[in-house]
Order: structure tokens, then C-alpha cells, then sequence
């Protein structure tokens, strides 16, 4: 199976991360875009790089911070005094998979140039509209901690993710793995397990599950949860249904399966829904998550059988 082999090659690289590489299969697959949250030191940037190998793909990061400019991010146009033309200079979004590390140090200015390039998978340069390479993902992170020097995700962007992925600390035996592997110089990098060509394939088989009525009234039903919550200012959108609906066929694809189960909508709710909802001041003060929103919109939610 095509997620066992780029789990067992990033594991090269890295240990305890089998989920994660799921979740970026699974956007990938579905031509979705991913936020991963968590702490300086989790290896995000060593997953992301050994995950793109593992696929063949070009990989480029882009550090992000407060004066770095549009132009730094999708191009710009100079003037070529040996020819006396101005030419394109294509920026590092003219990639595979893109990893944009700490993307809330960015201004929002910076952070829109990405807009375009997400949902269209295009960007346009002194009038010039020029399409990015196919697949093209791309991998946000986000540090959770820092308060100074960092801006706010518009709410429009954190929409046009399809999963926030949280990266938390490994568990005691796999800190303790990468710890001896560290010491004996066990670790490598990934190579190629999966051709570009296998990689298109498998994302037009995506395509193809089928999803029956009740899966479809089930995500429904979710999505109408959050969205009369009376503690949310803003629910799920209609675009989350969609991410909702691609990221569970793409899991039912990863599984052999050519048709999706309400258990695939159930195991991906959280990750797709969560970063989309709003919190009212009020129970943002107590505490109140999105995450906690989502997770009781699925236990009051009938699940369908049959």
C-alpha cells in the first residue's frame, strides 16, 4: 500500500510520526493544504523535507518573518540590462510541496500572497498568471507559544487549509528511540518509494470513491452543529464540508476501500473542522477550543449504519 511505504521510509528520518505522515498523505491525495501546530524542536521541518523525498517531490521552505515581502515569496519581474527586456524571476512557491516555517511571523500582506496560490494553484506576477507545479501542497507551521512578533492567521486563509495537524512530544518510548538512534547514528534520510506519475494516479482514484447519502447527510449534520453552537461566533464552513469530504474519500482510498464510512468523516473531523471555528470572547477567556466544539458536535450527531 501506497501510505505503508512513505511511512516506513520517513521512519528513516524521523520516529513517532505515523499519523502525522497520514494526515499529509491524505491533503496531499485530495489536493488539500496543512497547518501543523506545535513547539519549537519537533522535528516539523525534518518530517516535512523527508516527506516530500520520500515522494520524489521538489521541497522548498520559506522562513517567514515581518519585513519579508510578496515579491520575496511568488516573484518578481527585473530588468535584463544584457537583452534591455524585463524578465520573470519565479519565487520559491514555484515548488512541490512548500514548507512555510512559523507563517504568523508574517504580515498579513505576505501571508494573503499565499491565497491565491492555495486555491487557484497559480500565482500572478506583473499581470502574469502562471501555473505552480502539480501536485503542489502546502505545509504551514505554526508555533502555539509566541505572543510577540506575530500575527494573526485572517480567518479567510486558516480556511483555506484543510487540516491543522497538532504536532505534540513524543511518547516516552519513541523520545527514548530517537534518543539511541541519535546516539549510534542510526538515523538517514529518505529516499524515493513512490514515482510522481503513481502519486497523480492515486489522486484521480481519490476521485473515484464513492460516497453514499447517509455519509453525505452525516457530514451535513456536523458541519450544522458547530454552525448553531450558540458558544461559536462562526462555524464550519461550507468549504470545510468539501475538505471534509475529499480528506475522508482520500482515507478510504489509503485503506483499499473504493467507498467511504462514516467512521473516515468521524477520524477526520477534528483535524479538517477544528481551526475554522470561531469562540466567543467570552468562553475563548474559559478556555473553550474548537477542537472541544467539533469533538461534542460528533458525540451528538447520529452516526448512520447500514
Amino acid at each position: 500500500m501506497i501510505i505503508e511505504k512513505i511511512k516506513a521510509e520517513v521512519k528513516k528520518a524521523i520516529v513517532g510520526m505515523d499519523d502525522v505522515v497520514e494526515l499529509m498523505t491524505i491533503a496531499l491525495l485530495s489536493n488539500g493544504h496543512v497547518l501543523l501546530e506545535g513547539v519549537p524542536g519537533l522535528a516539523k521541518t525534518t518530517l516535512s523535507k523527508n516527506f516530500a523525498r520520500s515522494l520524489n517531490l521538489a521541497f522548498t521552505r520559506i522562513q517567514m518573518t515581518p519585513d519579508l515581502l510578496p515579491a520575496d515569496i511568488i516573484g518578481h519581474s527585473f530588468y535584463e540590462m544584457r537583452t534591455g527586456e524585463f524578465k520573470i524571476r519565479k519565487g520559491p512557491i514555484f515548488t512541490n510541496i512548500l514548507l512555510v516555517d512559523e507563517i504568523n511571523r508574517a504580515s498579513p500582506k505576505t501571508q494573503s500572497a499565499l491565497l491565491e496560490a492555495m486555491e487557484e494553484r497559480q500565482v500572478t506576477i506583473e499581470g502574469q498568471t502562471f501555473k505552480l507545479p502539480d501536485p503542489f501542497l502546502v505545509i504551514a507551521t505554526r508555533n502555539p507559544v509566541e505572543i510577540e512578533g506575530v500575527y494573526e492567521i485572517p480567518t479567510a486563509q486558516a480556511d483555506r487549509f484543510m487540516m491543522e495537524i497538532k504536532v505534540s512530544y513524543l511518547s516516552e518510548n519513541h523520545e527514548k528511540e530517537m534518543l539511541r538512534r541519535k546516539n549510534l547514528g542510526l538515523f538517514d534520510e529518505a529516499k524515493p518509494v513512490i514515482a510522481k506519475e503513481e502519486l497523480k494516479k492515486a489522486a484521480r482514484e481519490v476521485r473515484k470513491i464513492k460516497v453514499s447519502e447517509p455519509v453525505i447527510d452525516y457530514i451535513y449534520s456536523i458541519l450544522k452543529e458547530t454552525r448553531e453552537d450558540d458558544r461559536a461566533l462562526l462555524g464550519a464552513s461550507p468549504r470545510a464540508g468539501e475538505h471534509l469530504l475529499l480528506a475522508a474519500k482520500a482515507k478510504a482510498y489509503l485503506e483499499n476501500r473504493d467507498y467511504v464510512i462514516p467512521d473516515d468523516v468521524k477520524s477526520l473531523a477534528v483535524p479538517v473542522l477544528s481551526h475554522r471555528i470561531l469562540i466567543k470572547p467570552e468562553y475563548e477567556m474559559e478556555g473553550l477550543t474548537g477542537e472541544e466544539i467539533v469533538r461534542e458536535a460528533l458525540n451528538r450527531v447520529e452516526v448512520p449504519t447500514g
